[in-house]
């Protein structure tokens, strides 16, 4: 048996240590850095419009809705698709925390609108108790800590559109009371107090109970959300508001010219707002050809219907036709990646976040169709160079900060008397 003398063996072993200590480390691929971020952290989701498909497919009546395995419903509404979310896909898709949205339509009166959201409200509260398995109300940045740890998915609700409140800060200050945790300050119209993004501007922006509005909003703790409002309305707020806002589901408007993406002025008041863009996923939003095309199309509809006075047979087979002979181009995941890398560019990496709007869409980007395809994107921003650390920012961790900040301007407000507004007149 050969035997190797002690000092040289630990020559060779030091040696041996060397070349190990210095050999290069075996690189990551984009699907292993992703896949770690969002084990890290999780995507925390802007916003979700699972609860209006509650009310649109069961009146609210969910006694026998199974929120396990939702890719049944498709027969059962009038588009004929099925849902884009369900408790298995989110988990497929890495979610960690929710904003369930409690939309109602902006078409409805201030009155109507108010008593809609108490009924989403309370029927978003219900598919949280209903499953709390896997789902848990979050009312704090602490509460999604603690759903985070337990496995469950933190489940947060924000109202879109400042109908929802009636014009009314004692409104405002109830809904909170009741959970929601942000307001969009409007939908597709203006309120009686700001003006939106695809509306005819009435107000130059925010009015003086627009600014009240944000003010209170601020000292209750419930974050400003400019997604669906006007450019002006945007700079007014930034001029008033003291807590980092958010817009819950938008993209950038350099990347595709939608009024409701985010101009880059308002990108850089963002950075130093503190907030963050959601990125959203519809793909009107995000591909610039789309919009054209959905433009064009809406052009060639109108021109139809003036053609075809009172024939709305001729009409729908002769847009059949146009369809074929103009296919609506295909929206991708490197289209929402773009617009992820201009908010890095305009406003820096601690300024996004991810605000899918699924279930408040047709469909998402061709391989993010529903909410499974969350990590598809991840591993597209990897791709690009995106270190582990940003991605895990973009997933969660810059939410988690806004909300902190939210919770802290609040705390420091608390000693503060109510704003108040006018009751309502009958």
């Amino acid at each position: 048996m050969l035997r190797i003398p002690a000092i040289v063996a630990s020559a060779t072993a030091i040696a041996l240590a060397l070349v190990t200590a210095t050999a290069p480390a075996k690189a990551q691929t984009a699907e292993e850095t992703a896949a770690a971020a969002l084990e890290a952290a999780p995507v925390w989701d802007g916003h979700n419009d699972v609860p209006i498909q509650l009310r649109a497919r069961f009146d609210n009546e969910i006694g026998d809705f199974d929120f396990a395995d939702t890719t049944g419903t498709g027969a059962d509404h009038a588009e004929g698709r099925v849902m884009h979310t369900d408790l298995a896909r989110l988990g497929e898709g890495q979610v960690g925390a929710q904003f369930w949205s409690v939309y109602v339509s902006a078409a409805l009166t201030e009155p109507q609108a108010v008593l809609a959201t108490l009924e989403q409200i309370d029927v978003t509260r219900r598919l949280i108790d209903r499953n709390s398995g896997r789902l848990a109300l979050a009312l704090t940045a602490n509460d999604v800590e603690t759903a985070l740890a337990e496995g469950k998915i933190a489940s947060l609700l924000g109202m879109e559109g400042g109908h929802s409140i009636g014009s009314s800060l004692a409104v405002l200050r109830q809904m909170y009371d009741l959970g929601a945790r942000y307001m969009t300050l409007t939908h597709s119209k203006n309120t009686p107090w700001a003006d939106s993004a695809t509306d005819t501007p009435e107000h130059g922006g925010l009015t003086d109970l627009g600014r009240d509005m944000v003010r209170e909003m601020n000292r209750i703790g419930m974050l400003v959300d400019l997604s669906h409002v006007s450019e002006k309305t945007m700079l007014d707020v930034f001029d008033v508001v003291q807590a980092p806002v958010i817009y819950s589901h938008s993209g950038a408007r350099a990347i595709n010219g939608h009024a409701r993406n985010v101009p880059d002025n308002a990108l850089r008041r963002l950075k130093d707002n503190g907030g963050i863009v959601m990125v959203v996923a519809l793909p009107g939003f995000l591909s610039e050809d789309a919009r054209q095309w959905y433009a064009n199309r809406t052009a060639e509809k109108a021109r139809l219907d003036a053609l075809f006075q009172g024939q709305p047979r001729e009409v729908e087979k002769r847009i059949a036709v146009w369809e074929q002979d103009n296919p609506e181009p295909q929206a991708t995941i490197a289209d929402m990646a773009n617009h992820i890398d201009h908010i890095r560019t305009v406003s820096g990496i601690d300024h996004i976040g991810i605000g899918g709007d699924y279930d408040g869409m047709r469909t998402g980007p061709v391989g993010m169709e529903d909410v499974t395809g969350y990590p598809a994107l991840f591993t597209e921003l990897a791709r690009r160079g995106y270190s582990q650390a940003d991605l895990e920012k973009i997933s969660m961790r810059n939410m988690m900060r806004v909300m902190r900040k939210a919770e802290a301007v609040a705390a420091a407000q608390s000693a503060l008397p109510p704003y108040e507004n006018p009751a309502a007149e009958f």
